[in-house]
């Protein structure tokens, strides 16, 4: 039985340090999470599922809001620090870490979490969703690092090049039969 996960990488949201956690697109994300709802609207979605993150929620909304259905969150579906945001990383030193942890599953910098970790906490996530609604289309509203870290479980083909190509909001329909990785095809990029 064919099942369809729909990964939506969060729309663009202002980065704050104080703010990880609970900060909401801008003005323009906002505008790209009403495309994104246009644009799977005809794939006749059943289930929206989303990482508890403000800006993962607010891509997804606009879909649920439509199919006038809640959104059920999931901690574990949360981005991957690979250090700790106390620690002020130049974007050079950030790239190589997170380029390095898709190699070294096993790397993070201080405080931070490795790929093999993020894996440990998602997949058991992603497998109950493909039981529990095997034949179904599931929304996830998602990360760009948490979603490339459980494709990679899946693939190894996944990893820090992928990761870069990514846009702010996209859209990657993957295909399971059962529990078992078929296919990944982008559908949407910014």
């Amino acid at each position: 039985m064919k099942t369809y996960l729909y990964f939506v990488r969060h729309a663009i949201s202002p980065f704050s340090l104080d703010n990880e956690r609970n900060r909401g697109l801008s003005q323009q994300g906002k505008l790209d999470a009403e495309r994104v709802a246009e644009i799977l609207k005809p794939n006749e979605i059943d289930i929206v599922v989303s990482s508890t993150f403000a800006r993962a929620i607010d891509t997804v909304k606009p879909l649920a809001d439509h199919m006038e259905t809640d959104i059920i969150l999931f901690e574990q579906l949360t981005e991957r620090a690979i250090a700790s945001l106390k620690y002020l990383l130049t974007e050079e030193e950030l790239l190589i870490a997170i380029e390095r942890s898709f190699v070294d599953i096993d790397y993070c910098l201080s405080e931070g979490e490795t790929t093999r970790q993020a894996q440990s906490r998602a997949i058991p996530i992603i497998q109950q969703l493909l039981i529990d609604y095997a034949g179904k289309k599931i929304a996830i509203g998602t990360h760009g690092n948490i979603m490339t870290i459980i494709l990679n479980y899946y693939d190894k083909s996944y990893g820090y090049d992928f990761w870069q190509s990514t846009s702010k909001p996209d859209i990657y329909k993957v295909e399971f039969e059962g529990t078992e990785f078929v296919n990944c095809e982008r559908i949407y990029e910014q």
